[in-house]
């Protein structure tokens, strides 16, 4: 069995880089670690809420840009719905509130018509970044014309030269000098990094005039409706998607890549499985890839990467309320709550590593969008911080369960102080680390945006898809063009664009790998009005005992309003009996409601055994 390309990680780049090749008439395979695909842009439910993992708000939606054009191509278009929210964000005061709108006309004017004498400084600072954006997309994409225009590129893409050579707080400094215009123009720098002093201009600015010039989105019903739509594109056009598989090697022989071996990553009793490939698709952080090679590769990979370091993490604080939130105040979908001891641009990185009691934080309310992920009489928001894995490592189960609900006391406190009342209303909260997200994407330092977007890093300095070995591509934030939503899917296109180009194929046959944890149903028994039993066939190998729990994925629920369709439940089989079965709550929700609707002979995937 051999496939065209193996993509390691089912992230967002992954994902896009699979459906895309898929789409050129690729056979795709593509190993996700986790139990469901999306990275970051995935959802989990709790209660009546289904909860958004990372998406806050999407920028590059413009009308005829290329994102729009690759979610066209990919049907993302007709499967998957944005809403778009009403401003950019809101930075909270004591005395007058400050809205960044959308449109570069209007934000010109807000920011004016409060800094009046910072006039020129500010239309200098739209200038640049309405310019970096239009320049880094008229860019020539071939190196070799590249490099024939290099010695003119001050004079023809000169707000990209000056956005490489600047951080964030060097042009600030040179150009505003009002800290507090400074301050507004940097309350959501969580978005892309924790410094000012070595934040890029470039990876500040591209993604601002972004959410400018075409405004934020939110993906109705949570990010994971992007990543599972993906994922369904890549498996309808003749690809193969695999859950709880993680990648144990990338083979070479000859200087070439040739495959992967794998193996489950929810199980031991799995075997290693290896898989012959033309190329192979690195989805995974950068920093993971070394341990995958052999030598002389992996000394190379981390001789190139070790002097460049992660970028941040982040906290993110999940709320369900009991009812709609703008009653108590909110007024804005993202409302920036700056820390009491910043008072200039030079405090806002040692505020991320102070005091909780002080630190900036950034509070979005879902309600402000048709958003999808509460019941209508009911509303969603979190609360997300800058925040390091080191702070976090290094404790027991119960420091660090102790210290989680010692910052979620913190935050929820400072919440009430700015909405008085909001307390009351919360039904849920959940509070998401650095060490949360380093378990699930198994980032390094729980990094969000791959490496630190720093000057040393910055545009074409990032690493491209393919700079090691020539059938291996880099394709995820640690990449080329670089992190977030945007950067993300935008390097997995890219990605793929570049293997289309080097044509490293050869020819395939349109056999797959036959997934044994994919099951039918073997009988449906109602046990009482509150339980339902389902007994599947047992996936070969399936070695558990009673008490232990599988992931159970419905492949074709029938309704998932408000929900998801999976559940981890308890084994209520013994190992000796030649079937698997599962009770089910018969509850008021979609999952309950397509179990009852299941009939014999229809598939699920098992996931397991997990104790």
């Amino acid at each position: 069995m051999k496939y065209n390309t193996i993509i390691i990680g089912g992230g967002l780049a992954g994902l896009t880089a699979g459906a895309t090749l898929s789409k050129f008439g690729k056979k795709v395979l593509l190993l996700e670690q986790h139990h469901k695909p999306g990275g970051c842009a995935t959802t989990f439910k709790r209660g009546d809420f289904i909860i958004e993992v990372g998406l806050h708000e999407m920028s590059g939606m413009v009308e005829g840009g290329n994102l729009r054009r690759v979610f066209k191509m990919l049907e993302v278009d007709k499967n998957v719905h944005f809403e778009q929210v009403p401003e950019f964000y809101g930075v909270l005061s004591d005395k007058e509130d400050f809205v960044f709108p959308h449109g570069f006309e209007a934000a010109t004017k807000a920011l004016i018509d409060k800094y009046p004498e910072e006039e020129k400084g500010i239309k200098k600072f739209m200038k640049l970044i309405a310019g970096i954006r239009k320049e880094a997309h008229s860019l020539p994409g071939n190196p070799f014309v590249r490099k024939l225009i290099y010695p003119l590129m001050p004079l023809l893409y000169p707000n990209l030269v000056t956005a490489t050579k600047h951080t964030v707080a060097s042009w600030l400094n040179k150009y505003i000098k009002n800290e507090n215009t400074k301050l507004d123009l940097v309350a959501h720098i969580a978005y892309w990094g924790d410094d000012p002093n070595t934040l890029s201009m470039f990876y500040f600015g591209l993604p601002f005039a972004g959410f400018i010039e075409s405004g934020g989105y939110f993906i109705k019903g949570g990010s994971q409706k992007l990543s599972d739509h993906l994922a369904e594109y890549i498996e309808e056009h003749g690809g193969t998607v695999l859950l709880g598989k993680k990648v144990e090697k990338i083979n070479t022989e000859n200087g070439k890549v040739t495959g992967v071996t794998f193996r489950d990553s929810l199980s031991t009793n799995g075997q290693s499985i290896t898989i012959k490939s033309d190329n192979v698709v690195a989805n995974c952080a950068i920093p993971t890839v070394p341990a995958l090679l052999d030598e002389p590769y992996a000394s190379t990979l981390r001789g190139k990467i070790d002097p460049h370091p992660n970028s941040t993490s982040l906290l993110c604080m999940y709320l369900g309320f009991k009812q709609k939130v703008a009653q108590f105040g909110v007024k804005y979908y993202s409302n920036f709550v700056q820390g009491e001891d910043v008072k200039s641009l030079k405090d806002v990185h040692p505020n991320q590593l102070g005091d909780w009691n002080k630190r900036s934080f950034i509070f979005v309310d879902y309600d402000k969008v048709d958003s999808g992920l509460a019941p209508s009489e009911k509303s969603e928001g979190v609360i997300c911080c800058v925040a390091y894995l080191k702070n976090w490592e290094g404790l027991s189960d119960e420091e660090y369960k102790s210290k989680k609900e010692k910052v979620a006391q913190i935050l929820l406190r400072r919440l009430e102080e700015k909405f008085p009342g909001i307390g009351e209303s919360i039904e849920y909260y959940e509070v998401s680390t650095p060490k949360t997200i380093k378990r699930y994407t198994s980032n390094p330092s729980g990094s969000v945006y791959g490496f630190a977007q720093t000057l040393e890093l910055t545009a074409s300095r990032r690493f491209r898809n393919n700079f090691l070995i020539p059938n291996l591509y880099f394709a995820s934030a640690w990449a080329f063009p670089g992190g977030g939503f945007e950067g993300s899917i935008m390097a997995g296109f890219l990605a793929a664009l570049q293997m289309n180009k080097d044509k490293i194929w050869s020819q395939c046959d349109r056999e797959k790998y036959k997934d044994e944890r994919v099951v039918k149903l073997m009988a449906s028994k109602k046990l009482d009005d509150k339980n339902l039993e389902l007994s599947f066939e047992k996936p070969e190998g399936f070695e558990h005992q009673k008490g232990q729990y599988a992931i159970m994925r419905l492949l074709d629920p029938k309704e998932m309003e408000l929900d998801l369709p999976y559940r981890w439940l308890p084994l209520d089989s013994t190992a000796d009996e030649s079937d698997l079965k599962f009770k089910i709550s018969l509850e008021e929700n979609s999952f309950s409601k397509s179990c009852e609707l299941l009939q014999k002979g229809e598939e699920a995937l098992i996931l397991g055994p997990i104790s």
